[in-house]
């Protein structure tokens, strides 16, 4: 429900295969911690099906860099010293109509309550680029 609120999309708009396409950095769940959070994404996944995959994916208008992971995959060596100052610095990557978000799981809510400044920048700002989008 969160990523949906970050964006802006109805429930229907979310699952609408034509509208909105979810590409995850690993196609299979790695399991749990030992805390009970999600491991991360097998080392494997990412080189194998990425390459394969993306090229295939048309006409993207927006895409959201969803936590850590995925900003390092795809920023590669501008991603900053920590999730918090990658997606601080969201406005240099708008201009290739990406937007860097942690991840929105409960576990962030914390982060979330500390960084106030992504719910009053980065997601008015990401509302408006999805909802262009999903107008064109």
């Amino acid at each position: 429900d969160r990523l949906r609120d970050w964006m802006g999309v109805s429930r229907d708009e979310f699952y609408d295969a034509s509208r909105v396409g979810i590409f995850p950095m690993g196609l299979c769940f790695p399991g749990y911690d030992a805390k009970g959070g999600d491991l991360p994404p097998m080392k494997r996944c990412a080189p194998e099906w990425r390459p394969r995959i993306m090229p295939l994916l048309k006409d993207v208008q927006v895409t959201l860099l969803v936590g850590g992971y995925a900003q390092k995959w795809h920023l590669g060596g501008r991603t900053k010293k920590s999730l918090t100052e990658t997606v601080a610095d969201w406005k240099s990557y708008t201009s290739e109509r990406i937007f860097t978000t942690p991840h929105p799981s409960w576990r962030n809510t914390a982060w979330l309550k500390r960084n106030p400044w992504f719910g009053e920048e980065v997601v008015p700002a990401l509302r408006r680029a999805v909802r262009d989008a999903l107008s064109a």
